[in-house]
């Protein structure tokens, strides 16, 4: 029910320029701030609260999962929703592939805003700025892109039912690797890669399906795929290259028959990924969708029950701070540092109940 009411939530943000739904378009989000704000809350507390119960239930539920894995489908429900609820990239997704495949220029060199009678920049963000992401995902991206024949609202859907097939891929691929429930329950389940992928359908899901891909045949010692996919990985986002490390030493032991912790390997691919993401905030700023990265490979070693959940408690943040421009309409000011205070304080409450934990137990 979470998930279908944030579906139906999603429409009330239809921006006023947006002429393929201007039937649809309310006003809501914009005339009643508080109100929307105030629901927006309500329904990723709610998402969390039954997450965590998910979690702390998958023996409850394994059964039942086991039993029926179409049960999955239900993650699938917000596919429909409008994307712009949190985030104008998808737009900018499609803007990019029709530069190269409409108007065959190249969108390294020509930016959205140039085709000045284009009617979708009206409405797409970023329309100032060349392709911002590797040449892997702009090959890609014509998938999609052709197959909705000019028609932008086709467009949209393709393109998020495109990036949902590397949200299963990635589901299927931590089974394979972990054979754990939790493992994709964790993943699949979360409201971040749920909101991420299938509302906003942010790539960041596509780069990290082919970095576990990689792994995967790293650890099966298929070298030649392994290599290959990771530098499709690294073509589609570039962030992964910050693997390459990890990957090495990792194909040096395989080659001297070293025995290989690979929950470790993860673990510290992890840790690698969660340092790119957390300079990110030196660069620019955290961006929330950034968190796939790191959690892709958490989700493989969730035995450091300190980082999972101190994790959670940071991807549970990062949801909340979307609310900061949601009732104030601005980035910047009071709002960016309320925005920086609900990113960080579920990790604090959560540091301070684990710490009051540890106490109780040492008295």
């Amino acid at each position: 029910m979470v998930l279908l009411a944030l579906t139906l939530f999603s429409y009330l943000f239809i921006d006023p320029n947006f002429i393929y739904m201007k039937n649809l378009y309310t006003g809501f989000s914009l005339n009643f701030r508080e109100m929307t704000t105030f629901i927006y809350l309500l329904l990723i507390s709610a998402f969390f609260v039954l997450y965590i119960l998910l979690l702390k239930n998958v023996n409850f539920f394994s059964k039942k999962i086991k039993a029926n894995s179409k049960l999955f489908i239900f993650f699938l429900v917000p596919l429909i929703a409008y994307p712009a609820i949190l985030s104008f990239d998808l737009f900018n997704y499609i803007a990019t592939a029709k530069i190269l495949f409409y108007y065959h220029e190249n969108p390294y060199i020509i930016m959205p805003i140039e085709f000045i009678n284009d009617p979708v920049l009206l409405f797409t963000r970023a329309a100032n700025k060349v392709a911002l992401y590797g040449p892997g995902w702009i090959a890609i991206s014509g998938i999609p892109y052709l197959l909705s024949f000019g028609k932008y609202i086709l467009s949209i859907y393709i393109f998020k039912f495109f990036i949902s097939l590397f949200y299963i891929g990635a589901g299927m691929l931590i089974w394979k690797i972990t054979r754990s429930l939790f493992s994709v329950l964790l993943f699949m389940a979360s409201p971040l890669i749920i909101v991420e992928t299938l509302v906003s359908g942010h790539n960041d899901i596509v780069m990290m399906f082919f970095a576990l891909l990689s792994f995967y045949f790293l650890r099966n010692k298929r070298i030649y795929f392994a290599i290959f996919f990771l530098l499709v990985s690294i073509l589609i986002k570039y962030i992964t290259i910050f693997l390459i490390p990890i990957f090495i030493i990792t194909i040096i032991f395989i080659y001297q028959n070293k025995k290989i912790d690979w929950k470790n390997v993860y673990f510290i691919c992890f840790l690698s990924m969660l340092l790119i993401f957390l300079l990110a905030f030196f660069r620019e700023e955290i961006y929330p969708w950034y968190a796939i990265w790191p959690f892709s490979f958490l989700v493989l070693s969730p035995n450091h029950k300190v980082f999972l959940y101190s994790f959670i408690s940071l991807t549970f943040g990062l949801m909340l701070s979307y609310s900061s421009y949601m009732y104030s309409g601005s980035y910047f000011g009071l709002s960016h540092a309320i925005r920086m205070l609900f990113i960080f304080f579920p990790v604090v409450v959560f540091f301070l109940y684990y710490a009051f934990r540890k106490t109780i137990r040492l008295i």
